[in-house]
């Protein structure tokens, strides 16, 4: 069984030394010794400000015949189990090894982060707070049109506090090809009706962030069997400042 676990980066950094991962560059920067590149093949590469870590994925959809796909990012691996907390080094000598991982893909079809509670907020609301709701407006018109029996499952999940987020994933080809099949039909067509040509740079990473929310509404509807496992965030991650963060953004109502 080949496994490739494409770790999005767009500049040089540690990388997982497991043989199961990829370094793979995305975004426009000279060649890094050593790194996959997600402009080669068919791709989606020049869209990067607006996918994100997506035209990684993209990529290995349409060109990467390998048997087991996963995506991760520099920053943040999946553990193999264990609690995701430590120094920087603790946390690599903790990330998900290729013993950890065909021991779970015997049990399952699909692996996930553990999902993100948002306490105070739905998903729906959260992404009102947070960014120009047009965005996922327009995503639920395209479900309905494209896609009509995931819009239950939509409508459920934006009404939630909880969801998979970061765009993270390790799966039998099969499924992760089929998510990605559907995920893209979905997003160029949301692409093709949102106007963001006077959006700032971070905003301008929509589809990024809708995509994040369409995890979910997909497992909802398909159902495959997965886990989770805890994510590490190599360089840590300050809550105290996103929790005001989000409290602030909820009372006033603004994403700006």
């Amino acid at each position: 069984m080949t496994t490739e676990v494409y770790v999005i980066s767009h500049k040089e950094y540690k990388m997982p030394q497991d043989k199961i991962y990829c370094p793979l560059q995305v975004g426009k920067a000279p060649q890094i010794t050593g790194y996959l590149r997600d402009d080669s093949g068919e791709n989606i590469a020049s869209k990067n400000p607006n996918y994100c870590e997506l035209t990684g994925q993209y990529w290995a959809w349409k060109n990467r015949q390998a048997d087991v796909k996963g995506l991760v990012h520099y920053r943040r691996l999946f553990t193999n189990g264990q609690n995701p907390y430590g120094s920087k080094e603790s946390k690599y000598n903790k990330l998900l090894d290729e013993e950890t991982l065909a021991t779970l893909l015997q049990q399952y079809d699909l692996i996930l982060p553990k999902k993100r509670n948002y306490y105070i907020e739905t998903l729906w609301s959260h992404y009102e707070h947070s960014h120009n709701i047009k965005g996922l407006e327009v995503t639920r018109e395209v479900i309905a049109e494209k896609y009509p029996a995931y819009l239950s499952a939509f409508e459920q999940v934006m009404k939630r506090k909880k969801a998979h987020m970061f765009n993270m994933m390790i799966a039998k080809s099969e499924i992760f090809d089929e998510y990605s099949a559907w995920l893209f039909d979905i997003l160029f067509e949301v692409e093709k009706r949102v106007d963001i040509s006077d959006y700032s740079p971070s905003e301008a990473r929509i589809f990024g962030y809708i995509s994040e929310l369409l995890l979910d509404v997909w497992i909802e509807v398909t159902r495959p069997k997965y886990c989770e496992l805890p994510v590490a965030f190599i360089e840590g991650q300050n809550y105290l400042v996103k929790g005001a963060n989000m409290i602030q953004r909820k009372l006033t109502g603004k994403y700006e």
